[in-house]
């Protein structure tokens, strides 16, 4: 098809271009391409990138709000964790019901492609697997062999068993790649067998404080030094890494995803992406736990971009902010999305201009990033698609 009169964020630099044609190749590749069927008049609408929620963990969708007290660890930890014992004390069907329900919101919130970083093994992996059936989003499931290791074990620089090795090759024939839960809970000789896997890599890294201490205490290195051995593609969180783990990040990995709205929910503080940036990394945006945080790309680049000017007391240009949450998650991933560009996939998201919170638009980065919401969506196109709304 080819929508007509259409304002566009267009290529890597997301340039708006005000009033041009663009054919849609709708075909099973969902690539852009040439005339392809019928022509829609798009006047009043704004294509922008689909968003690309760099790091989930939908699994616990259905304890939303469940713990606010207490510690991070007290919270999330992968084994003395409350999200555990919820996950290891609910029914499949349920987990997979509310799996779904974040699915759904993500699409109707603009989210084309989410990052999953799955527990639960094998089973987990096909848990959110079974959820993705008939939802058109593109889920990334990174997955993970629960298996770990304690300080002792870590100082003795222990193997993966070998029950753990087979449960890692069927993670990795399963899903995307892994999503290792961080460098304080693998020895050297663990994080550097992950290392070998051919998928994606990323695991957790430098997100506290008390993680930072704890990995000086029981090794002696910082932890991204230390996460660094398993040759991730991409670091998560890095809110409390030191510029020399930033410089080898930029050096070392694809790019690092950081989720403010989470780690201030935890009460660990912003991440500084200014730095991240100026050490030469790329910066994704990841929504993170449901059951801490919503799955919302607008809230998220709202909150990163007021927060992050608040505390360092300095402008920041919300173009960059919106590349974090489109071209840059798909730079990080390696894979043609993100992008409004011949060749990549057609996912995107028509807002309505003339919408209330919009008109009038002055600066279209900036309404995107702290004006839009899910109400001023007309539609959502995932591969050449339209799985939401209509045009």
């Amino acid at each position: 098809m080819l929508l007509k009169n259409l304002s566009v964020l267009y290529g890597r630099d997301l340039k708006y271009i005000h009033s041009t044609s663009l054919p849609i190749l709708g075909d099973k590749f969902g690539k852009l391409g040439q005339k392809n069927g019928k022509a829609i008049d798009c006047e009043g609408l704004l294509l922008v990138p689909g968003f690309i929620n760099m790091h989930t963990h939908i699994g616990d969708s259905i304890a939303k709000d469940a713990t606010l007290a207490g510690s991070v660890d007290s919270k999330i930890h992968p084994v003395l964790g409350a999200k555990q014992r919820i996950l290891r004390q609910t029914k499949p069907d349920h987990l997979i019901s509310f799996m779904k329900n974040s699915c759904h919101s993500m699409i109707k919130k603009g989210i084309t492609t989410f990052v999953d970083f799955r527990e639960g093994g094998p089973a987990g992996i096909s848990l959110l697997r079974q959820a993705l059936e008939n939802i058109p989003i593109r889920g990334i499931i990174l997955g993970r062999v629960e298996s770990y290791h304690d300080r002792t074990q870590i100082k003795k620089n222990l193997p993966l068993t070998s029950d753990a090795k087979k449960t890692l090759l069927q993670v990795i024939k399963n899903s995307d790649g892994i999503g290792i839960s961080g460098a304080n809970e693998n020895s050297d000789s663990a994080l550097q067998y992950y290392s070998r896997t051919k998928k994606i890599r990323a695991i957790h890294s430098s997100e506290t404080k008390q993680s930072m201490a704890a990995s000086k205490k029981i090794t002696k290195k910082t932890e991204t030094s230390r996460a660094l051995q398993l040759k991730p593609h991409f670091l998560v969180h890095m809110t409390f890494a030191g510029t020399d783990d930033l410089k080898k990040a930029a050096r070392k990995t694809r790019g690092i995803v950081i989720c403010p709205r989470a780690n201030s929910s935890l009460a660990e503080g912003i991440p500084n992406f200014e730095a991240m940036a100026k050490a030469g990394c790329t910066i994704g945006i990841g929504t993170d736990n449901v059951m801490i945080n919503s799955p919302d790309m607008f809230r998220e680049m709202d909150y990163l971009w007021k927060a992050h000017m608040g505390l360092h007391q300095k402008r920041i240009d919300p173009k960059e902010i919106l590349k974090m949450a489109t071209v840059n998650g798909g730079t990080i991933l390696g894979k043609k999305i993100g992008s409004i560009l011949p060749g990549f996939l057609a996912d995107g998201i028509f807002f309505e201009k003339h919408s209330l919170d919009l008109e009038p638009m002055h600066n279209p980065h900036a309404s995107i990033v702290h004006r839009a919401n899910e109400t001023a969506i007309s539609a959502v196109m995932i591969g050449g698609k339209i799985i939401h709304g209509k045009l």
